[in-house]
């Protein structure tokens, strides 16, 4: 189960923050309300993913990750629906939490969003001061809602 909270980013401030960064694209060979399929290649990494729809709060949904060779991944990457999501994942270490923080290219360029894994639904956790908006829930801001409908076009 991936308990996950997001939020808008104010500004810049976390890149000179950040511990690691890496450049991910993905693309989604299943997405609707209920069920994602998704295969992402991060640096010379790659994994295929299943998430299942989201709870009510948008919070928590199951997720199966596995790592896959990276040829078969730029070979599912072929068979994907149109829009890939083009980022740079930064991450963040902010009072013992690491924060992931996507900084959006192409399409969906100018949106920048931060994510916070949670043992629990209840767990309580500070913000960093870049930090602003919750958008948990909000489906736009899912990698999969932007891969159809990108930022640009909002």
């Amino acid at each position: 189960m991936e308990i996950e909270r997001k939020f808008l980013v104010k500004d810049n401030s976390f890149m000179n923050r950040a511990f690691q960064k890496r450049h991910t694209v993905q693309g989604y060979l299943c997405a609707d309300r209920k069920r994602s399929v998704r295969i992402r290649i991060a640096d010379s990494e790659a994994f295929l993913t299943i998430k299942s729809g989201a709870n009510e709060r948008g919070w928590s949904r199951y997720e199966f990750e596995r790592p896959v060779p990276l040829e078969d991944a730029k070979e599912l990457m072929k068979l994907c629906l149109p829009g890939i999501i083009d980022k740079v994942r930064y991450y963040v270490e902010f009072e013992s939490y690491t924060w992931e923080v996507d900084v959006f290219s192409g399409e969906n360029e100018g949106l920048t969003v931060a994510e916070i894994e949670l043992e629990s639904e209840e767990e309580t956790f500070a913000l960093p001061e870049w930090v602003g908006a919750e958008v948990s829930g909000d489906t736009r801001y899912y990698n999969a809602a932007l891969a159809k409908k990108p930022f640009s076009l909002w």
